[in-house]
């Protein structure tokens, strides 16, 4: 029997948890850009599964990679050592100057992992009174979806129903150093941001944010956790977004494209201060550095510096920026972005995000809404100029035609 578009969506319907409202497309094949649905519809992908396949959809060097190492060996867990994860460590430390490495499999691990490590960096290093240690986090924020994550959200939604929540995080406004530097107490072991929030919308903090935050983190003892999870690996146009301002954070957070998509890869980079207080038995994953993810994130890393992809994403982001800024429609309140994560965002009284994207469907191009009258647009990184011309055509379309 053959199933259709509808039949599947049924299928979801009737059977798995209603947590995400995904648009009614059911995909089954990609290569680079494109992504082609169960009706043979083809679609040029503007979300990247947020960010995690920069590399572009099954990118044939990392999937040769993945088949050879599976046929190999995939799993000994960390009671064992394997040849992959040393040669791993060494090429991520070499390529983003890191002295010490974890590696975990999702980016809300890794984040879990690096508020447990900078804790015990306050009691042990710093000297915080046992149980004392406070993080300071960004309103807006968005680092995952664990208990211990939704705790210190501000998103009514992510927290709504889940309490009790743990304690020990402070909220400050994103992009403000001075509440920043006004909140910092005795027992304030870290500071935790996104250099670019992604799911708030593209939020651009102010020119020269990050460079007082670092001399701040710097003057107080504070540790700057910076989470790269989508904004690293190439999507802003630099390796990691940090590189922007020129400043390096004390723990960087990167997954997602570590993979290719291919895997769930994450891993918290740092120094030996941080990370070299985690001793044996305290910390772990039965998945984290496993041979088949190593092998993976090797490749991944190799064709995303090799094929000069950063590259591509700073050149064709500009691109793709400017002419979405050329669009003339009184729908648009702002366009905004770096690289190749951008964003336009509607007026209020447009209708919201959500009925664009959904006539950018229609048109062949898949976007994501997001805080109804934002539309986020993050092609994969080995976007051509000429398929960026192909979703601006289709943008000035959708968004002429609703206005």
């Amino acid at each position: 029997m053959t199933l259709h578009t509808t039949d599947f969506i049924d299928i979801e319907h009737r059977l798995g948890a209603h947590n995400y409202k995904p648009l009614d497309v059911v995909l089954t094949r990609g290569e680079r850009v494109w992504v082609w649905d169960v009706d043979g519809n083809r679609y040029l992908d503007c979300l990247s599964a947020y960010s995690a396949v920069n590399q572009g959809h099954c990118h044939p060097k990392i999937l040769a990679a993945m088949v050879e190492q599976a046929g190999k060996l995939t799993l000994t867990s960390r009671a064992f050592r394997n040849d992959q994860l040393a040669l791993l460590y060494e090429e991520l430390a070499a390529l983003t100057d890191s002295h010490k490495v974890l590696p975990m499999n999702s980016g809300a691990e890794a984040v879990e992992t690096a508020i447990k490590a900078v804790r015990k960096w306050g009691y042990e290093v710093k000297g915080v009174p046992d149980g004392q240690a406070e993080i300071i986090v960004a309103s807006d924020n968005f680092h995952g979806r664990t208990l211990g994550i939704v705790s210190f959200s501000t998103d009514p939604d992510a927290r709504g129903g889940f309490g009790p929540f743990a304690p020990g995080f402070k909220v400050v406004p994103f992009g403000d150093a001075d509440a920043l530097e006004a909140a910092i107490g005795p027992n304030t072991v870290a500071f935790l941001v996104e250099p670019i929030q992604g799911e708030a919308g593209v939020m651009i903090p102010p020119a020269g944010y990050f460079k007082r935050v670092r001399e701040i983190c710097t003057a107080r003892q504070v540790t700057l956790i910076l989470d790269e999870i989508q904004t690293g690996l190439g999507r802003t146009g630099k390796l990691l977004a940090e590189e922007h301002e020129g400043i390096v954070a004390d723990v960087t957070l990167i997954g997602k494209a570590l993979s290719g998509g291919f895997y769930p890869v994450s891993a918290v980079l740092s120094n030996t201060d941080v990370l070299g207080t985690l001793k044996p038995g305290q910390h772990g994953s039965t998945f984290g550095g496993n041979p088949l993810a190593c092998a993976v994130a090797r490749a991944a890393l190799k064709v995303l510096t090799d094929e000069d992809m950063i590259g591509n994403s700073e050149r064709m982001g500009a691109y793709f920026k400017a002419g979405l800024a050329d669009i003339r429609s009184n729908l648009v309140k702002e366009v905004r972005g770096r690289g190749l994560m951008l964003a336009v965002e509607l007026h209020p009284e447009a209708g919201g995000a959500r009925r664009i994207v959904e006539d950018l469907r229609a048109r062949g191009v898949l976007a994501k809404d997001t805080h109804g009258h934002t539309i986020r647009i993050a092609p994969p990184l080995v976007v051509t100029r000429d398929e960026v011309d192909w979703a601006l055509e289709r943008f000035r379309e959708a968004l002429t035609a609703a206005a």
